[in-house]
């Protein structure tokens, strides 16, 4: 990372990418439909089972895989994409930790099984967190981790004689080990007179429910047997010239044109570029803002790519068609810049937690997600504890929400989870993850853990390995990971660009005293600063609040004692925003799910909404505080205002 000059910064990052890019082998592009790919979702109800032998093995011994589910013993109506933990009302079910077994039969078009030239990619959005795949029982693949997407092309199975229908087959294993992300460890509870012969539990260091399952859409999607592979963009400034930088990969064939136009909101094209690498060149261009820091948020283009190959059964076409938001990200001594100007993080951290569904994608609860994000004046977001759907990030794209991408790296707090087996799975993960969202202008910061314990003599070696091999994969972006070691301790901080610490001053200490708050939060800000001279942002704060729950004078899980707390942390970070500290993220955007325990009555309770998405008071100081700073930051009130009556929000 280039720090104290933004300049060169804008002006190389897009340089190095590419020495970065050649690190990273395959692509994972989003399945759109195009005149030449084809996309068919087996979203809806899948047949389910636990293995609830002792050994979690009996779907194995047994090869459940090789016939139908159902002929092996009973089965459940699973929806996916959902958590199967909250569907039923089985209390195993919910605490399940070991195997599961999904199935799912499905009718295949013609087209795709007698179509040598078509290719057929089985495509799981998330499986949690360990995955086996088999097509009408036989092994295609296995994935670790959760949260992320992974494929295999299935094309020789389903074209290999007269067939109509497949039958697609999932073993999931939610166990976490010390070596996985996020960890955990397996407790055997070994005495007769307390617990049964085999009793375990999953221990973990997070506080969020280990929800399992299919979380996200499973598909099929085809292509041609020569197709685009990957695409990665970077861009730039130029003036008033934006530079949209391209790099395009073709599996198939090494015989091809491509060729590429970049598009307007109108469908005008703006450049034209031939050949699998190159620059386009924007006059007057339009760029990314975020919202409310521009009258005209979240401009995006359209690259339409078009690959010609020739082939032995005779010319070959693919088409794609990549959404692009011109911006830069600069980082210096004590500001965040986007497109050159300071950007102010004003956000909330959130999590994939809904009722029922648990950590399942529903398009309802994340549009309503957004309405409310937009309602408090939110520019952005931090993908606490893990990546979110390539849907969340496609509507950051859309709407402005700036976001802190981070991985699964939570609740490495063990020696073992800083050893070189979890340090090469860590690698790994930010690979897929930087492979997967490395397009979307909205991520501007990959945040690699939260709350590791960085104090750890091994921490120093981890961190500094995976910040540099993440920079090498993507030196566009700046890179952090979210701390609540102490200053003097911590032996991760001095390879970020940007300090992210979490403190909850009143509450998990000094119980009730708010009248601390200002002290402490002032000296935690003045004592990271001195220290690395690197801007910072409080990535968490907060208190629990019960909905209904009203105290005076305020007491611990009122609504009231919630807002007094956020009011005290308001005035230092009004203060220090002047200075060095460059965001603020409530914890948290709304209530969700953790494990049973006497400090958590049916989850965490520090969200500004209910798990339901009603608004506490806290709420609407946040929404007063958030529309005040956006005006305050932009150049015009008026154009605030413009905004306001385009989105049918109104200005506090």
């Amino acid at each position: 990372m280039l720090r104290g000059s933004a300049g060169a910064w804008a002006v190389l990052g897009p340089l190095l990418w590419g020495c970065g890019l050649s690190l990273l082998q395959g692509g994972m592009l989003y399945p759109r439909e195009s005149r030449s790919r084809e996309r068919k979702e087996l979203d809806g109800l899948w047949s389910f089972r636990a293995d609830f032998s002792d050994n979690r093995r009996q779907g194995f011994e047994q090869q459940w895989y090789r016939a139908p589910l159902r002929e092996s013993g009973p089965t459940l109506d699973m929806p996916v994409p959902s958590s199967f933990n909250d569907v039923g009302q089985d209390g195993q079910l919910r605490s399940f930790v070991g195997w599961v077994w999904y199935e799912r039969e499905i009718t295949l078009p013609q087209r795709w099984t007698e179509d040598l030239g078509t290719r057929v990619v089985l495509r799981i959005g998330s499986a949690h967190y360990y995955a086996i795949v088999w097509v009408n029982g036989v092994h295609v693949l296995e994935h670790e981790g959760g949260h992320l997407p992974f494929e295999a092309d299935i094309s020789k199975l389903v074209q290999s004689g007269p067939l109509s229908s497949c039958r697609i087959t999932i073993a999931i294993n939610n166990t976490l080990s010390p070596h996985t992300l996020p960890p955990g460890t397996i407790l055997y509870k070994t005495d007769p007179s307390m617990y049964p012969k085999g009793y375990f539990v999953q221990n973990t260091k997070f506080d969020f429910f280990n929800y399992a399952g299919l979380h996200r859409s499973v598909l099929l999607y085809t292509t041609p047997t020569t197709y685009i592979d990957d695409i990665t963009v970077t861009t730039d400034m130029d003036q008033d010239i934006g530079l949209v930088n391209y790099q395009i990969i073709v599996q198939g064939s090494d015989h091809f044109q491509v060729d590429v136009s970049l598009l307007d909101e109108e469908g005008k094209v703006m450049a034209k570029g031939a050949g699998a690498e190159g620059q386009l060149q924007v006059p007057s261009a339009h760029l990314w803002w975020p919202y409310l820091m521009h009258e005209h948020p979240a401009y995006l283009y359209s690259l339409e790519v078009k690959l010609t190959a020739q082939t032995a059964v005779g010319p070959v076409s693919d088409f794609y068609t990549l959404p692009v938001g011109i911006r830069t990200v600069a980082v210096t001594k004590s500001q965040f810049l986007i497109n050159g100007k300071p950007f102010y993080f004003r956000g909330v951290n959130k999590h994939e937690d809904a009722d029922i569904r648990g950590k399942g994608f529903d398009w309802p609860l994340l549009v309503k997600d957004f309405n409310l994000l937009r309602w408090l004046g939110a520019n952005a977001f931090r993908t606490s504890h893990y990546p979110y759907s390539e849907e969340v990030l496609q509507l950051c794209d859309r709407y402005g929400i700036v976001v802190i991408d981070e991985s699964p790296g939570v609740g490495i707090v063990l020696v073992e989870s800083f050893s070189n087996v979890s340090l090469q799975h860590h690698l790994e993960v930010m690979e897929e993850m930087i492979r997967r969202d490395k397009n979307h202008p909205a991520v501007v910061m990959w945040s690699l853990a939260n709350e590791p314990a960085s104090f750890l003599k091994p921490a120093g070696y981890y961190f500094k390995t995976l910040i540099a091999h993440t920079k090498a994969l993507d030196p566009s972006r700046p890179v952090t990971f979210v701390t609540n070691t102490n200053y003097e301790a911590d032996l991760g901080a001095p390879y970020v660009d940007i300090i992210c610490v979490n403190s909850y001053y009143s509450w998990y200490h000094d119980y009730g005293h708010m009248e601390v708050i200002q002290l402490q939060l002032a000296t935690q800000f003045e004592n990271w600063y001195k220290a690395y001279q690197k801007p910072m942002i409080q990535s968490e704060y907060g208190a629990d609040a019960i909905e209904g729950f009203h105290e005076d004078p305020p007491l611990m899980f009122s609504e009231e004692y919630q807002k007094g707390l956020l009011q005290q942390y308001h005035v230092v970070l009004d203060q220090k925003r002047k200075e060095y500290v460059v965001g603020e993220l409530i914890w948290n955007f709304a209530d969700f799910m953790t494990n049973q325990s006497p400090v958590r009555m049916i989850g965490n309770r520090k969200g500004i909404f209910t798990r339901q998405r009603q608004p506490k008071s806290a709420a609407f100081l946040l929404r007063e505080r958030y529309w005040k700073l956006a005006n305050e930051t932009r150049y015009q009130r008026s154009a605030v205002t413009s905004q306001c009556v385009g989105s049918g929000l109104f200005t506090v």
